[in-house]
């Protein structure tokens, strides 16, 4: 099982000095991923923590590809119908490229409809527009001279740079836990990007893409990843509202309790897990990420 960090971009006052020093210390102490999230312009009684200071997570992951060099860099998750999609296709493309094959790119519809009010997306619309949008992800990330039609786009005698550094193409993981969700990683995605659930949620989700992914006759099994809180005891030290975790699942307890919880996600077949953090001070992150480095992650590695 690979571990990862979702970076703080989000929800305390800017400091970037403090963002790259995450960035560094969770490479440093050899973990896998680092992973920025999605909004654009939240109304100001969503309770959630992504309201204050939000960095864009599409300007992160270029300046994440450069101040780092081995680690993974993930969107959890990339909200597909905030944005017209081709231009988003190539600046992901040129992540890919510019960071050396370390993209992996989590999507999803989204859910809070203030937002596409605010951007003037059609709140209904938001599963069609993440089809499409994956749609042209996969032709544009495959074909330099790609001819396809979609419900918006129409590409003919049109040439597309950069093409990713992996191949075929960065893999694509999808979030949601419906019905709709699980279809969309059958169709057109490559694994399955959970969120803060247990693992009997997680199972039950597990099966229901298993079934769409068979019914879609896709050969093998999708990847299971799952972005989850971490709140170590002893360790953590809130830096936000309690309440803006609402009844989100996390990981909570000693480091013994996390890693029992986290084995039986990796029973379940889960891959990657991004941990996010950005609920405790600073200091509890940097503390938080040496935990995982030296505890957490040997301790599932040895299960």
């Amino acid at each position: 099982m690979k571990l990862g960090i979702c970076v703080p971009h989000y929800g305390r006052p800017i400091e970037v000095g403090r963002i790259l020093e995450v960035a560094r210390r969770a490479e440093d102490r050899g973990l896998d991923s680092l992973w920025v999230t999605d909004h654009v312009i939240v109304p100001r009684d969503a309770g959630v923590i992504y309201v204050d200071d939000m960095l864009d997570p599409l300007a992160m992951l270029p300046w994440l590809a450069g101040v780092t060099e081995r680690i993974s860099l993930g969107s959890s998750v990339v909200i597909l119908p905030y944005r017209s999609p081709i231009p988003v296709a190539k600046l992901l493309a040129s992540v890919d490229v510019l960071s050396g094959g370390r993209l992996i790119v989590g999507v999803a519809i989204g859910w809070i409809e203030g937002e596409f009010d605010a951007l003037g997306v059609p709140f209904k619309e938001r599963g069609s527009r993440s089809d499409e949008a994956m749609e042209l992800f996969r032709a544009l990330w495959t074909e330099e001279r790609p001819a396809l039609t979609t419900r918006h786009h129409h590409l003919a005698d049109v040439q597309v740079s950069p093409m990713p550094l992996q191949k075929p193409r960065p893999p694509l993981w999808v979030g949601g836990n419906s019905e709709g969700a699980f279809r969309r990683v059958a169709r057109l995605g490559d694994g399955w990007h959970a969120s803060s659930m247990d693992a009997a949620t997680f199972k039950k989700g597990r099966d229901g893409v298993l079934a769409a992914w068979r019914e879609a006759h896709r050969e093998g099994e999708p990847e299971w990843s799952l972005r989850i809180p971490i709140l170590i005891d002893g360790l953590h030290r809130a830096a936000v509202d309690p309440k803006l975790l609402g009844a989100r699942h996390r990981l909570t307890g000693p480091v013994s309790k996390v890693v029992d919880e986290l084995g039986s996600f990796e029973a379940l077949g889960v891959s990657h897990v991004a941990l996010e953090v950005s609920y405790s001070t600073y200091p509890a992150i940097l503390d938080t990420i040496d935990a995982i480095a030296s505890e957490i992650r040997p301790a599932v590695r040895t299960r």
